[in-house]
C-alpha cells in the first residue's frame, strides 16, 4: 500500500516534524525531499519507525525501505535522466551513514538517493560525491538543528569535511513544491494517492 497523500498525517525525521516535505509513504517507509540536496533530485528514504540503525529495523522494515529506495529511483530516472523512458540513461548514488562515525547527524535511520549523470560533478572527479556526502553540503541534520537553532550533534568520519558557503538550504515552500512534483510524476506511474490504497511498481 503505497501512497502519496500525508494528510492528517504526523511524519517525523528524528525529532524534526517533516510532514509537508514528504512525497511517499509505503507500509513501513517514506520518501522526504531533501533540505540541502547535492545534486537536483537528492532525496532521503526512510522507515516510519525512527530506528537509529540499520541493524534495529526489522526484516519487513529493511525489505519496504529498499524496495522504496528501488522505486525512488524509477521516479528520479523519469524526471532527472536524459532519457526519462531509459532508467539506464543515468546513474544513482545511493547512500547510508549509519551512525555518527559515519557522518550522521539525525539518529534516523535515511538512505540517499541522488541521480546522477555524466558532468554533473562539474570539474570534480565523480567519487567526489563520497567525500561531499561525509561534509557539510549533505549536512541534511546539521540543516535541520540549524533552523530549530538547536545545538548540532557533532559528527564523526574520516573524511574531510567541505564547506560551502555559496549554497543555501532549500525554503519550506521549495521542499513543498518539490514534493508535489513527485507525487504527480508517481501519480502518473500508477502509484495511488490515497492513505490506505495504491500500488507499488
Amino acid at each position: 500500500m503505497t501512497s502519496t497523500n500525508t494528510e492528517g498525517m504526523t511524519i517525523k525525521f528524528g525529532p524534526f516534524e517533516v510532514t509537508k516535505q514528504v512525497f511517499l509513504t509505503t507500509p513501513h517507509s517514506y520518501g522526504l525531499v531533501n533540505l540541502k540536496p547535492l545534486l537536483p533530485g537528492h532525496i532521503l528514504i526512510c522507515p516510519l519507525k525512527p530506528h537509529a540503525r540499520l541493524l534495529d529495523l526489522s526484516p519487513a522494515e529493511t525489505a519496504d525501505l529498499f524496495a522504496t529506495v528501488q522505486l525512488a529511483q524509477k521516479l528520479l530516472a523519469r524526471l532527472y535522466f536524459p532519457d526519462p523512458s531509459d532508467p539506464t540513461s543515468g546513474s544513482f548514488t545511493v547512500a547510508l551513514q549509519d551512525g555518527a562515525e559515519a557522518g550522521q547527524t539525525i539518529p534516523h535511520v535515511h538512505v540517499h538517493v541522488i541521480p546522477r549523470v555524466k558532468g554533473d560533478m562539474g570539474e570534480e572527479p565523480m567519487d567526489e560525491i563520497y567525500v561531499h556526502l561525509s561534509s557539510e553540503k549533505a549536512n541534511v541534520g546539521g540543516a535541520l538543528w540549524d533552523r530549530e537553532q538547536a545545538q548540532r550533534p557533532r559528527p564523526g568520519g574520516k573524511m574531510p569535511r567541505i564547506e560551502d558557503a555559496e549554497r543555501n538550504a532549500k525554503t519550506m515552500e521549495e521542499m513543498v513544491e518539490e514534493a508535489e512534483r513527485y507525487k504527480a510524476a508517481l501519480g502518473e506511474m500508477g502509484v495511488g494517492n490515497s492513505a490506505r490504497g495504491g500500488e507499488r511498481l
